[in-house]
C-alpha cells in the first residue's frame, strides 16, 4: 500500500527498452561492417603495368652522335616506343588507397655506352628496375638500379634504387583508386643522386623527359578454407590394388613427338617497329588471330607439328597475325604489311623461318598472301630442357626473299630480332608467361585523378550516421519520458 505523505511510485518500465534502443543500432553497424562489399576495400597490390620514358632526348642524341660515337642496348625485355622512348614492363608493388601511397617497380633496363677508348668505353651507364614511389603527402620520385662510370676517375659504381628524379604530381589525387592508374607526361627533375648516376654529365635540377606510366591494381582474392572430406569407415575403405609388374621395355630410339602447344616470341626487328611508329611512317600495328603483345616482341601460339629427336628435325606451325600500317595518305596507308602464321622447320644444322606475307610494302609493291622464307637460323641451338624444346634469343639472318618482303628496307643478311621458342614435349611442361604490361591505358589518359570513394564505403558511412542519429534520438526520448514521470 502507498506510504502516507509520499507520492505513488510511477509504473516501472522495463530497462530492456533502453538497452534495445541502443543495442539494435550497434548491431546493425557491426553487421554493415562485415558486408561482403567491405572485402573490396582491402589494400590492392600492383599487378602489371608499363612505364614509358625517354630519359633525356639530348642525352640519347649525344650518345649516338659523332662525339660519343656510342649506342644503347635494351636488357630484361625492355622495348622502345616510336624509336626514342623506352618501355619498361611487368610492374609489381604496393598501394594504399587510404593515403594514395604507391610503389610500382618495372622490369627491364637500358645500357648506354660511348667514347670508346683503350678497348673500353669512357661512357658506360646502365639503368634498370625503375620504381615510381608516391607518398601520402603528395611527394613522388623515380628510383632505379644504376651502374655508371665516372668521367673523372673512370671507376664504375653501382647503386641499388638510387633516387634518380623528383616527380611533380601537383593536383593529382591517388586516393581510393581502383582498376588502372594512368598518369601522362609527369614532369621529372634530376636529383643530386641522379647527377652522380649520370657521371656528372648533368647537374642536379636539370629537367629530364616527362614520363608516362600505367599500373593495374588488383585486390588479392581470399582463399576459402577447404571443406574437410569425411573419412570412410574402416569397413568401407577399399584396399589399394597391388601394383602390377610391367615388362621391361627394350631400349629403342626416342619416338617422334607430336606438338600441340608452344609459343614463338619474335619482335620482327626493333628498328622496323620504331620506323612504323616513328615520325616518318606515323603508324602502328594490330594483332589478330591469337597473336599477343609481349612489349619487346610478339607471341604466336599454339604450335602444331612434330619433333624428331633422332634426326633433330622440327616442323612447327604457329597461328596469329601482326599487321603493320603507316605512311598514310588520306585514308590509304602507304605501308600495310601483314605477317601471319609463322612456321619453323629444320633440316640438319639449318633452320628456316617461313611466314605468310601480304599487303603493301614501303616501296609501294603489293603482295598477295603467300609463304615467304624470311630468315634462317642455326638449328644446332635447339635444346631440350625441363620437358621443353627451347631456343632463347636465337639469331636470325634475313634472306633475299625476306628483304624483298620488307620492300628492300634491309639487305639480305641483315640481322633481325632474335626469336625464342618454347615447345612442350611432356604434358607437365609449361610455357613461360608473357611480360605483364597490365591493362591497356585508356585513350584519354588523365594527367590527374580525382577518384571518388567506393560505393560500399560511402553507403556504409551514410547508414552509420543515420543509425547513430537514430540511437541518439531514442536515448534522448527515453530520458525525457523518465524525467516527466
Amino acid at each position: 500500500m502507498p506510504v502516507p505523505g509520499r507520492p505513488p511510485a510511477p509504473p516501472r518500465r522495463p530497462a530492456g527498452r533502453l538497452r534495445t534502443a541502443l543495442v539494435l543500432p550497434l548491431a546493425l553497424l557491426l553487421a554493415l561492417a562485415w558486408l561482403p562489399g567491405r572485402a573490396a576495400a582491402a589494400d590492392p597490390a600492383v599487378s602489371g603495368g608499363r612505364l614509358d620514358w625517354g630519359i633525356k632526348q639530348s642525352f640519347l642524341s649525344y650518345v649516338t652522335g659523332p662525339v660519343a660515337g656510342g649506342k644503347w642496348a635494351l636488357t630484361g625485355g625492355a622495348a622502345t616506343v616510336g624509336g626514342s622512348v623506352f618501355r619498361f614492363h611487368s610492374a609489381t608493388g604496393s598501394y594504399d588507397p587510404s593515403t594514395g601511397a604507391l610503389s610500382a617497380a618495372f622490369q627491364g633496363g637500358v645500357r648506354f655506352t660511348g667514347h670508346p677508348e683503350n678497348g673500353g668505353n669512357a661512357l658506360d651507364l646502365a639503368v634498370s628496375r625503375l620504381t615510381v614511389r608516391t607518398t601520402a603527402n603528395g611527394g613522388a620520385a623515380l628510383y632505379a638500379d644504376v651502374s655508371s662510370k665516372s668521367r673523372q676517375t673512370g671507376k664504375t659504381s653501382s647503386t641499388s634504387q638510387a633516387r634518380l628524379a623528383d616527380l611533380s604530381l601537383a593536383g593529382v589525387q591517388l586516393k581510393n583508386a581502383t582498376g588502372t592508374i594512368t598518369l601522362s607526361n609527369v614532369p621529372a627533375t634530376l636529383t643530386g643522386a641522379g647527377a652522380d648516376a649520370f657521371g656528372g654529365f648533368y647537374t642536379a635540377g636539370t629537367a629530364l623527359d616527362p614520363l608516362t606510366f600505367s599500373v593495374t591494381l588488383k585486390t588479392p582474392a581470399t582463399t576459402p578454407a577447404p571443406t574437410p572430406t569425411p573419412s570412410a569407415p574402416p569397413s568401407e575403405t577399399a584396399a589399394a590394388p597391388a601394383p602390377t609388374a610391367s615388362p621391361t621395355a627394350s631400349p629403342t630410339a626416342a619416338p617422334t613427338t607430336a606438338l600441340d602447344r608452344g609459343a614463338l616470341d619474335w619482335g620482327v626487328r626493333r628498328t622496323f617497329r620504331d620506323y612504323v611508329t616513328g615520325s616518318v611512317a606515323r603508324g602502328g600495328w594490330q594483332l589478330g588471330d591469337g597473336a599477343a603483345d609481349g612489349g619487346a616482341f610478339f607471341r604466336w601460339t599454339p604450335a602444331r607439328g612434330n619433333w624428331d629427336p633422332n634426326t633433330r628435325t622440327l616442323d612447327a606451325a604457329f597461328a596469329g597475325t601482326v599487321r603493320f600500317t603507316g605512311l598514310r595518305e588520306g585514308d590509304t596507308p602507304g605501308l600495310d604489311l601483314t605477317l601471319a602464321n609463322p612456321r619453323l622447320t629444320t633440316a640438319g644444322a639449318e633452320g628456316r623461318l617461313t611466314v605468310d606475307v601480304s599487303g603493301r610494302t614501303p616501296d609501294g609493291a603489293t603482295r598477295t598472301p603467300a609463304p615467304v622464307e624470311l630468315a634462317t637460323f642455326d638449328a644446332n641451338a635447339l635444346k631440350t630442357e625441363d620437358g621443353l624444346l627451347t631456343a632463347a634469343d636465337l639469331p636470325l639472318a634475313l634472306t633475299p626473299a625476306g628483304a624483298n618482303a620488307f620492300g628492300n628496307l634491309y639487305p639480305a643478311g641483315t640481322e633481325m630480332d632474335p626469336l625464342t621458342i618454347s615447345l612442350p614435349l611432356t604434358p607437365t611442361a609449361t610455357i613461360p608467361p608473357l611480360p605483364d604490361l597490365g591493362a591497356t591505358p585508356v585513350t584519354t589518359t588523365p594527367t590527374s585523378t580525382d577518384a571518388p570513394s567506393s560505393p560500399s564505403t560511402a553507403l556504409i558511412t551514410t547508414l552509420a550516421l543515420a543509425l547513430a542519429a537514430t540511437a541518439a534520438a531514442a536515448t534522448a526520448f527515453l530520458v525525457r519520458r523518465r524525467k516527466r514521470s
